[in-house]
C-alpha cells in the first residue's frame, strides 16, 4: 500500500467531489486527469505555497492554475463546496454552533490611511517669518 503524501486527497475524498467535476468532451489537447489536477489545487491551497512551487507529480503548475481559475469562474468550486456541505451536514459532521456571522463595521480614522490628523487638518506649507 502506497503511503499518502501530505495534502494528498484520499480515494474517499476524491470520490465525494468527483461527480461535481466537469465532463471531459475529448476535443482539443488531451485533458490532464481531474484527480491529479485537483490534488495539485488542494496542495497549493493547503500548503500556502506559490503556484510555481507545485510538485511535479501534479503536472505543470500552469495547467493546475488554469484549471483552478476556470473552475472558480464557472462555479465548479462552488458546487463542490455546496455538495460537501450538504453531505457532511446530513451525516451530522458539521457543528453549526461553531459558525459566527458578525456584520459589525467600524470606520477607521482618516489618519489610519495616511490622511491628515486633526492637528494637521487644513494646514498649508509653513509660512516664512522675517524678524
Amino acid at each position: 500500500m502506497a503511503r499518502r503524501r501530505r495534502y494528498e486527497l484520499t480515494d474517499e475524498q476524491f470520490e465525494r467531489i468527483e461527480d461535481a467535476l466537469p465532463e471531459v468532451d475529448g476535443r482539443g489537447r488531451p485533458y490532464e486527469d481531474h484527480r491529479k489536477v485537483a490534488g495539485g489545487i488542494f496542495w497549493v491551497l493547503r500548503s500556502g505555497a506559490p503556484w510555481r512551487d507545485l510538485p511535479e507529480r501534479y503536472g505543470s503548475w500552469k495547467t493546475v492554475y488554469d484549471r483552478f481559475r476556470r473552475w472558480a469562474e464557472d462555479g465548479t468550486l462552488q458546487s463542490i463546496v455546496e455538495k460537501l456541505r450538504g453531505e457532511l451536514d446530513a451525516e451530522g459532521r458539521i457543528d453549526w454552533e461553531q459558525f459566527s456571522v458578525d456584520s459589525t463595521t467600524i470606520r477607521a480614522s482618516r489618519s489610519a490611511a495616511g490622511g491628515p490628523t486633526d492637528d494637521k487638518k487644513g494646514t498649508g506649507p509653513a509660512e516664512k517669518t522675517t524678524e
